[in-house]
């Protein structure tokens, strides 16, 4: 089982949500999201993946200075195809495809 992410809700995110790198987007839409079915969100929730599922991601960066950022967006869980996006994503299962409101900043 996953295992939770702790310290991070010191930001009132807007619910729970699945954390993620946005340095590993594979298009602009489209980042990685899981090598595994089941994930854990910020809230300790475990979400069992399918295709097409909404899901909300998020990444939490604090900064040298002391700046906490909270980058979030909202998509649907889809299933990874290296051969289209890139043989250094083969490791991953899931991608979250981001919908049209993209990636929103947030600091606390």
């Amino acid at each position: 089982m996953p295992t939770p992410v702790v310290g991070v809700m010191s930001f009132n995110m807007d619910r729970a949500r699945i954390r993620v790198d946005f340095n590993e987007l594979v298009d602009k839409d489209l980042v990685l999201l899981s090598k595994t079915d089941e994930v854990m969100d910020s809230a300790g929730n475990s979400i069992f993946l399918v295709e097409g599922l909404e899901v909300f991601v998020y990444e939490y960066n604090h900064y040298k200075d002391g700046e906490k950022e909270y980058l979030l967006a909202d998509g649907v869980a889809e299933l990874n195809n290296p051969k289209i996006n890139e043989q250094w994503s083969v490791a991953v299962k899931w991608c979250c495809r981001i919908n049209k409101d993209g990636i929103k900043s947030k600091n606390s």
